[in-house]
């Protein structure tokens, strides 16, 4: 059975027309949502929930963000581990395989090795932290400390995306969800050409989730920073997607719902265009509307 989602049996109820409420049983697809621990070579970095499938992009996209990685060679080796420390260097091939130790052990940790050099803030290590498949930074992250950790400046990003192909980004959005299509339960985040080509779409039930395992197979295709791409997402814009995008050298973040107060304050200060409630053909642009024309 596939790892990112399952079948439960449920009770339909129906009350549409008049007199009693109709019932029926039946089977609905859930999305997988399960612990994935980040090691840092063998030490405990981090623990996340979120839909099995691109671990290692979420890993690697998860310390882009964190300004820990910039390139393909800064990572020596990914590779899942058991919970007794066993360990392997399989990789997901399939998002929809099933992937399990031949004891049944699910992969549900991934070790990384990082290359000589690379520096991981200490602070980190010290306190491992848990991290929601609803929320990742949730404000523990300062607007000062973003910009300080921001390789790739996004201000001076002169890409321009006409209207017309900004209003098209939801629904070619949305065709590109298979998981979505079976369980209306998932987030997504998807990366465009500013002529509306979709590099990338990946999907998890955590909205940060989702755009991690953008910005890691991109940092391992060795295409970072993203400069002159548009990140679209499923949900609203929060803080932490705005300096993720900020994070991965993006300049345009378009949400289809709307952004928080200190999301539009961030992406104003970075200089990155942000769009919400992009919905049919209207939008509303929060910052950097210079760049959308047409």
């Amino acid at each position: 059975m596939s790892r990112v989602t399952t079948r439960r049996r449920v009770v339909r109820l129906d009350g549409s027309a008049e007199g009693p409420t109709r019932r029926r049983s039946g089977e609905e697809h859930l999305s997988a949502e399960e612990p994935l621990e980040m090691r840092i070579g063998g030490r405990p970095f981090t623990v996340t929930m979120r839909t099995p499938g691109d671990d290692f992009d979420l890993v690697a996209g998860h310390l882009t963000a964190e300004g820990v990685l910039a390139e393909p060679d800064d990572v020596v080796r990914m590779k899942f581990c058991s919970a007794d420390n066993g360990c392997t260097s399989t990789a997901y091939i399939d998002g929809e395989a099933s992937l399990t130790f031949a004891d049944g052990d699910p992969l549900n940790i991934v070790d990384v090795t990082l290359a000589p050099g690379v520096e991981l803030p200490e602070e980190r290590l010290r306190r491992s932290s848990y991290v929601t498949s609803a929320c990742g930074v949730c404000g523990k992250t300062s607007i000062d400390a973003v910009h300080a950790a921001a390789r790739w400046p996004v201000a001076h990003d002169d890409i321009k995306i006409p209207a017309a192909t900004l209003f098209t980004l939801p629904d070619r959005m949305r065709e590109a969800q298979k998981i979505f299509a079976k369980t209306g339960g998932l987030h997504a985040a998807a990366l465009f050409t500013a002529n509306g080509d979709l590099i990338c779409l990946r999907e998890d039930v955590g909205r940060h989730n989702a755009v991690d395992k953008v910005l890691g197979w991109a940092l391992r295709a060795g295409r970072l920073p993203l400069r002159e791409h548009v990140l679209a997402v499923s949900g609203r814009a929060s803080f932490e997607l705005v300096q993720k995008a900020v994070a991965g050298g993006i300049p345009v973040l378009a949400a289809v719902s709307a952004p928080s107060s200190l999301a539009a304050s961030l992406a104003a200060e970075s200089g990155l265009t942000l769009v919400g409630f992009l919905r049919g053909r209207t939008a509303n642009v929060y910052c950097g509307a210079e760049r959308i024309i047409g």
